[in-house]
């Protein structure tokens, strides 16, 4: 519609088949895992905010399981706060995905939080960044960048490496 409103139909209509390519192309790869990651994505540290809706539905696009899918219908933030960290360690992620909106994620604070050394990706040393800029950004980024780097942590995740 944007495409058409300003002359621009045909590069409207051409981005839309490369992004959807890319979903269908990672879709197949995510259902193709030989197990399903359970994910924690944390937008926030301090309180712990879980992610957004277009990041949940990119983590099972991936071929991941949000461990916070049904907090990720609340737009807010606010809504999304884990008020109780360690509901985190008690849905015990494979994988942690932290992309802290406007400051530099560390996942070696995260490991050392009390209580979680014994969160399967704590103890596996699956704790990752995923840039703010690629993949809170709903749009072409996440799609072309932000959605394929969930689906290499994944498949790296799945084939033990």
């Amino acid at each position: 519609t944007v495409g058409r409103l300003v002359g621009a139909e045909e590069r409207a209509l051409a981005l839309v088949g490369e992004l959807q390519a890319v979903i269908n192309r990672v879709r197949a790869e995510g259902a193709a895992l030989p197990r399903k990651p359970r994910v924690y994505f944390e937008e926030w540290d301090e309180p712990p905010i879980s992610g957004i809706r277009w990041v949940s539905e990119m983590i099972a696009i991936a071929g991941g399981e949000d461990i916070f899918a049904d907090k990720a219908r609340e737009q807010s933030a606010k809504e999304r706060i884990v008020a109780d960290p360690l509901e985190i360690v008690r849905r015990a992620p494979d994988i942690i995905v932290g992309s802290w909106c406007g400051k530099h994620f560390r996942p070696e604070r995260v490991a050392a939080r009390a209580g979680w050394e014994h969160v399967p990706a704590v103890a596996g040393g699956r704790i990752h960044e995923i840039k703010s800029a690629v993949i809170l950004n709903p749009g072409p980024v996440a799609i072309r960048e932000g959605l394929p780097a969930l689906a290499a942590l994944f498949r790296a995740w799945a084939e033990g490496v």
